[in-house]
């Protein structure tokens, strides 16, 4: 109950019209209650006493008590659904809001499928606790009350008789309860474990086929549908006998009525009529009573998906603003790491004691094996994570002392997996700045050697990308994305190996446009080929996440260590990568 009151607090905004939709249920429900009251009046009064006046009145009566019920049914219905629809609609834009929040953290932690469940099946489950699981509660509740009332004013002994079976009844509801919620996890955590098979093996459909894995892929998703047909099932053992056990009970109790009951009429106790209506007054019992039941299981089932998203809303983020936190100013792009060290994972340290200074304008490259901590490095600069020991500054402000917002409008960034979004060339491009005019975004796609490819293009910068720019190549991507930073216009920028998947020609296309995009900022450079972070004006070797060697590249070839042994080998490869082009040139 706790959960579901957190649940109705959304419904604040809302609360007149809820009201509303109360009231056209309640007046719903009394046009079934007087049905019974009709019953006894004909058999007691008309028939009895041959009454046609009666007969009529009672006739006109119902048309109008009916005609009137369709209206109030209208009204009960509308108001739910835009009450509930309004709910689920505001649930959604919270978790969505929470989700853009949280630290990359929690999403190497989580599978996207199953983030993905959180804002679309779960929330959607909710959807049926909200309007018509509520209606039915309202609606079967008047009809319980006003049976009860009508059963009481009939005969009250007779009606003392049928509530002994209301213990046994909600002995079996709280009984099945407990267990439908439970069966109601795992129906949602079957469901999210689908749409993380889905959106896994959907993003990649190229490597699918490049292996030829469709049937392992199928027999994948197949065994974790049959997992979700399983889960579901299991709910249905349950709901499926909930509700005949609920009917039983009460077929006991209308048995016990009619015996009861008969026995009164015989005695003159009581009129035939009024028996007939008691009886139909206690079948009214049993319906709410079965449908409340079979409601309460369906409310159990949405209450375990509401749990899952409430874990989401109340889950604290793990990069926090402190609450006095400043907005920084403009930056020079000043950077400094003092004895920096982090662990994704307690107890596995990536960095150890790292420092170094870089000065405005510096083009400063990260180098070395692979795992060695350089892109950990750059994740840690804008606060993707937070260091574990040490601090760093920019511009002599710790980063945990400015808010996440005012330092990362400052950090322009340009990955190695490009991300473009399934939209327009400038629309790609004017997220870096969304104020931005459209001859600043044509001027930024210029200075990244992308307008020339765009005005190609069929609609020039009104062309559709398709899902991550799956229409264009990856250079094209890459210098899109380029624009996109150049048009942000950061202080500091940060190369993550952006050309390191690239071909010969479109790494030299790209390299010229961040050549253009790193003059006048603070720029590091994480680099796979060396060739490309020469002229830097300061280069640090990494190693098991230390620094192990730092200064140009003069100077660390003279030094004979690491960074001279990783260019040799990539020195190497490169001429051998060459001779053997020549020889299939000679063959050819």
């Amino acid at each position: 109950m706790k959960l579901y009151f957190r649940i109705l607090k959304f419904i604040r905004p809302y609360l007149f019209r809820l009201f509303c939709a109360g009231f056209c249920t309640v007046m719903t429900a009394a046009a079934n209650l007087y049905v019974p009251w009709i019953v006894r009046d004909v058999i007691d009064k008309v028939f009895q006493n041959s009454d046609s006046d009666l007969l009529n009145l009672i006739s006109l009566g119902i048309v109008v008590i009916f005609f009137a019920r369709g209206i109030f049914y209208y009204g009960q219905s509308y108001l739910m659904n835009y009450v509930g629809e309004s709910i689920v609609i505001d649930v959604r834009s919270l978790v969505f809001r929470k989700l853009m929040t949280l630290s990359t953290h929690f999403f190497d932690k989580n599978k996207l499928g199953t983030v993905m469940s959180y804002v679309t099946n779960d929330v959607a489950a909710l959807q049926g606790a909200m309007v018509n699981n509520s209606i039915e509660i309202i609606t079967e509740t008047s009809v319980l009350i006003g049976s009860v009332g009508a059963m009481v004013y009939l005969d009250w002994k007779l009606t003392l008789f049928t509530f002994c079976t209301f213990p046994v009844v909600l002995f079996f509801m709280d009984f099945f309860g407990k267990r439908i919620r439970k069966s109601g996890h795992r129906i949602q955590q079957a469901s999210a474990d689908i749409t993380s098979i889905l959106q896994e093996t959907l993003s990649a459909t190229r490597v699918v086929k490049s292996f030829v894995r469709e049937p392992y892929e199928i027999e994948r998703f197949d065994r974790q549908n049959k997992a979700n047909f399983y889960a579901n099932m299991k709910s249905a053992k349950l709901m499926g006998t909930l509700s005949p056990v609920i009917e039983f009970i009460a077929a006991l109790g209308v048995t016990a009525i009619i015996w009861f009951g008969g026995r009164s009429v015989i005695n003159g106790d009581i009129t035939a009529g009024s028996l007939v209506a008691f009886l139909v007054y206690a079948i009214n019992i049993s319906n709410p009573i079965k449908r409340i039941a079979r409601v309460m299981g369906s409310i159990q089932k949405a209450l375990a998906a509401a749990e899952r998203v409430f874990y989401v809303m109340d889950l604290e983020d793990t990069i926090p603003v402190k609450p006095d936190a400043i907005d920084l100013p403009p930056v020079n792009g000043y950077v400094e790491f003092r004895h920096v060290s982090f662990a994704y994972n307690e107890g596995e340290t990536i960095l150890h004691d790292v420092s170094f200074r870089a000065e405005p304008g510096q083009a400063v490259a990260l180098v070395g094996p692979s795992g060695a901590g350089k892109s950990t490095i750059a994740s840690l600069l804008p606060r993707f994570y937070d260091v574990t020991e040490g601090e760093i500054l920019v511009d002599g402000h710790n980063v945990k002392d400015v808010t996440l917002t005012s330092l990362r409008q400052q950090v322009g960034i340009v990955p190695q997996e490009t991300v473009l979004f399934n939209d327009t060339v400038y629309n790609n491009i004017l997220y870096g700045r969304l104020d931005a005019t459209r001859e600043e975004v044509i001027e930024a796609a210029k200075a990244a050697n992308a307008h020339d490819f765009i005005m190609q293009l069929p609609n020039g910068y009104e062309t559709h990308l398709g899902d991550r720019g799956i229409n264009i190549s990856g250079g094209q991507r890459q210098r899109i994305s380029i624009a996109r930073a150049i048009l942000k216009n950061p202080r500091i920028l940060i190369l993550d190996e952006a050309t390191s998947a690239l071909d010969t020609e479109s790494e030299r296309i790209v390299q010229e446009a961040l050549d253009r995009l790193m003059v006048g900022r603070t720029s590091f450079v994480i680099a796979h080929r060396l060739s490309t972070i020469q002229n830097a004006s300061k280069i640090l070797v990494l190693d098991k996440g230390r620094i192990v060697e730092t200064g140009t590249h003069q100077e660390l070839m003279d030094k004979h260590g690491l960074y001279a042994h990783l260019h040799d080998i990539q020195f190497r490869e490169a001429q051998e990568l060459a001779q053997g082009n020549k020889k299939d040139d000679s063959e050819a």
